[in-house]
């Protein structure tokens, strides 16, 4: 058992009691490299999963009760009974991403026993890098495992996926997709409808930086009715462009895959006005993006995808609207201190940014960053949970504690 697992199962003794935690459950947060906001309208994304994670500690129990708690400050023990319908908490609560969880797997494999979970997690909160997904399949695998039950894990990501939407977000399925399918050393492409993904091997010697806004970000709270309304612009814009060209769609990916760009875009420009225009032209730009992204990873073409990070950060400011003024400065001093190309990873709106550059430039990248964006803010202090180098990890697991 290592320090930190010694550590936390000590927690989790002096919050339930003894015997200690059975297994623990590590969920990874993740990198989305580019392709932001096109989840939830079918098309395909580029994330990677990072070493920071939700982890988990887990005790069964012997009724149908889940109890809950963290060692982060700020979060207070949530206990509810399992059941189909679970009423939630109010908006913005913490526990409504357990309750998410828990309510599917018991609609589908109850009358479920209960579990004892003690949260300890490196993913910084609110920060784009996909915390909240993170902790619903945390739940999700412990649950399961508590009750000796196993499910494919990309049918566990979108019934996930589907579950999340309990919190009142109504988002896609990427976050899911590669915290449970995500492979060490790479990144991978997703695919919706079905759920696939493929993947991509990041070079070794590159390196993505992530740097927090110190600007929250919470699709639970304030944001959500900004995000939310994103996909009604989305479903307004597919209508109204599918309707001009007389054919009938499914959706975005066989709108893109039947139409050129400029020859969407140009329809858009005849029946739409902003800002449901520029929305359109966010998605079909950024879809394109990630199709042009994947092939700078795989040919090592490092410039070429810098590129591509910084036109997506553009698009997201302009066409999107979900940038925020302490993300355009971090994305601009990453330039200037050297990265490739920079641009918001998650939701926006607060949060972070991934920056990409060699591993000989990380450092002086990090320094810049540092020096220009947090000390004048006199953020130096636990700067690691802020700023840091993340590598392409694995997906979620369980293992013995």
């Amino acid at each position: 058992m290592t320090d930190d697992i010694a550590s936390a199962a000590a927690a989790f003794r002096a919050q339930f009691g003894s015997p200690g935690p059975t297994f623990v459950v590590r969920a990874p947060g993740r990198v989305n490299l580019i392709g932001e906001h096109i989840d939830y309208n079918g098309l395909s994304v580029l994330p990677m999963a990072i070493p920071r994670a939700v982890r988990a500690l887990v005790r069964p129990r012997a009724d149908g009760t889940v109890c809950v708690a963290s060692r982060a400050t700020g979060f207070g023990v949530r206990t509810f009974a399992l059941a189909t319908d679970i009423p939630p908490y109010p908006m913005g609560d913490w526990g409504n991403y357990v309750k998410a969880a828990a309510q599917a797997l018991e609609r589908e494999h109850g009358p479920l026993t209960g579990i004892d979970v003690l949260v300890d997690s490196t993913v910084p909160v609110a920060a784009g890098l996909s915390s909240s997904s993170a902790l619903v399949i945390a739940v999700a695998l412990a649950l399961l495992a508590a009750n000796d039950l196993t499910v494919d894990p990309l049918a566990l990501a979108e019934r996930m996926a589907a579950a999340e939407r309990y919190t009142g977000t109504q988002g896609g399925g990427m976050d899911q997709a590669i915290c449970v399918g995500a492979q060490a050393g790479h990144a991978s492409r997703v695919d919706f409808h079905p759920l696939r993904l493929t993947a991509i091997p990041v070079p070794p010697d590159w390196r993505f930086v992530v740097a927090h806004s110190l600007e929250q970000a919470e699709k639970s709270g304030p944001a959500q009715e900004t995000y939310n309304r994103r996909t009604v612009e989305c479903r307004v814009a597919f209508e109204a462009v599918v309707a001009r060209l007389g054919q009938p769609y499914p959706g975005y990916r066989e709108l893109l895959q039947a139409h050129m760009p400029d020859e969407l875009l140009a329809t858009a420009d005849a029946v739409l006005q902003d800002p449901v225009r520029r929305r359109f032209r966010h998605v079909v730009t950024e879809a394109d993006r990630v199709r042009r992204a994947e092939s700078a990873l795989r040919t090592a073409d490092l410039a070429g995808l810098g590129r591509l990070l910084t036109e997506s950060h553009r698009s997201l400011r302009e066409d999107y609207e979900v940038s925020a003024l302490a993300l355009d400065e971090l994305v601009d001093l990453a330039s200037e201190a050297g990265a490739a190309g920079a641009r918001l990873t998650g939701a926006g709106m607060g949060g972070c940014i991934v920056a990409l550059c060699t591993a000989s430039r990380s450092a002086n990248l990090v320094t810049a960053l540092r020096t220009r964006f947090y000390a004048p803010r006199n953020t130096t202090d636990g700067l690691g949970d802020h700023l840091f180098v993340a590598e392409p990890s694995a997906g979620a697991r369980v293992e013995p504690v």
